[in-house]
């Protein structure tokens, strides 16, 4: 057995390497912790957080989609931005918390329970992404959530904070060393792992300085309950938002759907088998597909009550991926103490920051069915000094003076008055 490590107080048992052996590449040493069980969390018992996380989820996605550059095709996964957000609020104290709390709408109790008990119950349809065969998306819906702290060897760990995680999260720890160019390919492994392949590189450009990255990676592969006849995909006039028109295959199926519509949106439910759907939401001529979190709110209640109708449904088959840096768009939209260089994340570590939020994503939808990963990272540096206690900012005329130090003869006094 493996001795003890212990990580800011606490005892973390050494487990498995993660097999990397293959790609000869140093294996990220797998920690858990010996001493604390997964906890046991019902949505029915937290159903207020879960609501909140809910709600959470889709107006990050709509944020995430209004940053999006409007002439790409964009998909992202709020359930992977949000889950590693959680991971991230669990370290952090004082006004961050406050901060991350009240910008991303998250529930001032139990969230950390309604997490794992959201987890919990899509670890039911959990499966090896490895498994799958893309061409022939699985009949019985595979969905597989992975999340992993790497965290550099020097740098001590808070108990409280690792405790979360494995009670929580059952995230696994993994120590690294981020001065070995080796951790960047051995974390892109760990990625490709938990993606299917389908996402083969980390969100955030690899930093020697790193000292701690959080990785939530999300798959899902799953067959439509009935499937489109290729013979009735046929290439056709696809509208573009400047007014162009270009040829696609579309796809055509006659299908019983949940159908609903409303102001400047018509939507229905395509289901795929066992407890999944897309839903499908054109907006009116006119009307851009992006909306704002009130709007997809609007589409949530309208679907609620839709009706069973019979639909002709034409569709494009589509295979896109997109990147997306995260950090600017959460610092815009309030999070600038827990984005900015002096945060409190003192229940991880002293002296922490944000230096990387991303999110790489990407999908293929066919007659047969929907394969798409995700990955969200979120990279932590160290500051290197404390607060200050007084901060000057020079941004107005001053005079500088240079000083020997043995006899304090000024050898040089001026005033800066314009730098240009």
């Amino acid at each position: 057995m493996a001795e003890p490590l212990r990580i800011a107080g606490t005892a973390w048992m050494a487990a498995a390497a993660l097999t990397l052996g293959a790609c000869g590449l140093a294996s990220p040493e797998l920690l858990s912790a010996g001493n604390v069980e997964r906890a046991v969390e019902q949505v029915d018992d937290h159903p207020e957080a879960a609501a909140s996380l809910l709600d959470s989820s889709f107006r990050l996605g709509a944020i995430m989609l209004a940053g999006a550059d409007p002439d790409e095709n964009a998909v992202t996964s709020p359930v992977s931005a949000i889950y590693a957000l959680s991971m991230l609020r669990a370290g952090a104290a004082t006004t961050t918390a406050a901060e991350m709390d009240e910008v991303l709408g998250l529930p001032p109790e139990h969230r950390d329970e309604a997490m794992n008990a959201l987890l919990a119950v899509w670890q039911e349809h959990d499966g090896d992404p490895g498994s799958v065969d893309e061409d022939e998306p699985p009949e019985t819906p595979l969905l597989h959530l992975a999340d992993g702290m790497f965290v550099d060897r020097g740098l001590p760990v808070g108990e409280g904070f690792l405790d979360t995680l494995a009670s929580q999260y059952g995230s696994g720890v993994y120590l690294v060393d981020y001065s070995d160019s080796s951790t960047a390919r051995a974390i892109n492994s760990w990625i490709s792992e938990h993606t299917g392949g389908r996402i083969t590189e980390a969100p955030v450009e690899y930093d020697p300085d790193t000292v701690l990255s959080l990785i939530n990676t999300v798959y899902f592969a799953a067959a439509w309950e009935t499937p489109f006849d290729p013979l009735d995909t046929a290439p056709d006039a696809f509208h573009l938002a400047d007014g162009g028109t270009i040829q696609t295959d579309l796809m055509r199926h006659m299908t019983v759907a949940n159908y609903a519509s409303g102001a400047g949106w018509s939507a229905m439910d395509l289901p795929y088998n066992d407890g999944f759907h897309m839903r499908l939401i054109l907006p009116d001529e006119g009307e851009s597909p992006v909306m704002n979190a009130d709007q997809l709110a609007d589409v949530r209640v309208g679907m609620e009550s839709g009706t069973s109708v019979n639909v002709g449904l034409v569709l494009p088959k589509w295979d896109h991926q997109y990147y997306q840096d995260l950090r600017p768009l959460l610092t815009a939209m309030g999070l600038t103490e827990t984005m900015g260089l002096a945060p409190d994340f003192s229940p991880i570590s002293d002296n922490l920051f944000v230096s990387g939020v991303a999110q790489d994503a990407n999908i293929t939808v066919a007659e047969k069915g929907t394969v798409a990963a995700a990955v969200t990272q979120i990279t932590m540096g160290e500051s290197g000094a404390a607060t200050p206690d007084v901060e000057l900012v020079f941004d107005r005329p001053f005079q500088y003076q240079i000083i020997h130090d043995e006899t304090g003869m000024p050898l040089f006094i001026g005033t800066m008055m314009d730098p240009r």
